[in-house]
């Protein structure tokens, strides 16, 4: 039969009371009254069965069974303060799993990890790239970054990335061909490249803003990665509607530029997604302080800043 352990709260108040051989000065550390103490000290004698104190009139004294039994218990104390440290350790360094949409981490969130890895050396990013449904319960996933509007059952969601929509495609067809690129009408010639995510917003959204009539939205190239978009565009196949956080590297690099002005604003956003207890793991923070950091650098932040724990029709929702 195994032995029945007394609670740890009367074990540390023997350990305090046999260092300090006062009650008194075990409740200061302890942070509880002297009469808490004596009472715990009470229970683990009857626990036990013996007298561990000798109370004298203006002294305390451990009986023998005390002086036995002290070792033991500072041992035990001492591996259970050792596992928290460990424990504490492995929740601030180490290895941190984070899933999101391939597009995502190719276009963006990868040629920026060497700066989180810089700031945070002591934690290491296991990136999970797919388009299947996450189950923080089931899956070895810490936080997710997803696309929506931010509705994910019994998880809490950090809107920290916007963006918007608007053309873009390579420079050289801008001028090549017997029609190049100088008005909206002049799409009508050119191949309307499609992503086929989900958005509140595509090609027939924007050619209604631009007052384009004549251009069928619906022709075109389909691809199911926003990536795949943007490549099809860099390699001059056609005009794609590019979506501002991802068509970045390649504005910047000077593979696309954009033929026209008109910027559709879209109401689906990236939030940071987990559990309410992962929110403010030290790992979980480290990642999202970063993420939202470098969402401000791009001017992509949302006006205003919030999480919460929202609820949606299904408690897995696709990352998009």
């Amino acid at each position: 039969m195994a032995t029945r352990l007394p609670p740890l709260n009367t074990l540390r108040a023997f350990e305090a009371a046999a260092r300090n051989m006062s009650f008194t000065k075990a409740a200061e550390e302890l942070f509880v009254t002297q009469a808490a103490v004596s009472h715990q000290i009470k229970s683990l004698e009857e626990a036990l069965g013996v007298k561990l104190f000798k109370r004298l009139n203006r002294a305390l004294l451990l009986t023998e069974e005390g002086q036995t039994f002290l070792p033991n218990v500072r041992q035990a104390l001492d591996l259970v303060a050792q596992g928290v440290s460990k424990l504490a350790r492995v929740e601030a360094t180490g290895a941190l799993n984070v899933s999101t949409l391939p597009s995502l981490a190719a276009g963006w969130l990868v040629p920026r990890l060497s700066r989180f890895r810089q700031e945070h050396p002591e934690i290491d990013v296991r990136l999970t790239a797919g388009e299947r449904l996450v189950d923080f319960a089931r899956d070895d996933v810490d936080v997710a970054i997803r696309y929506g509007r931010g509705k994910y059952a019994d998880l809490v969601s950090e809107r920290f990335m916007e963006e918007e929509i608007f053309p873009v495609c390579s420079p050289a067809l801008i001028e090549s061909g017997e029609h190049p690129l100088k008005t909206p009408d002049d799409l009508k010639y050119h191949t309307l490249l499609h992503d086929d995510m989900p958005t509140p917003a595509g090609w027939d959204e924007w050619l209604n803003a631009a007052g384009v009539t004549g251009v069928d939205a619906a022709l075109g190239p389909y691809f199911d990665m926003s990536a795949l978009v943007i490549q099809a565009a860099v390699q001059g196949q056609g005009v794609a509607l590019g979506r501002s956080t991802l068509a970045q590297e390649a504005l910047n690099a000077g593979l696309l530029v954009r033929p026209f002005d008109l910027t559709l604003p879209i109401d689906y956003a990236y939030y940071i997604v987990c559990p309410p207890d992962y929110y403010d793991r030290p790992k979980v923070r480290a990642f999202r302080e970063w993420l939202l950091a470098e969402a401000e650098q791009l001017g992509a932040r949302p006006k205003s800043k919030s999480h919460n724990d929202a609820t949606s029709d299904s408690k897995d929702v696709r990352l998009w």
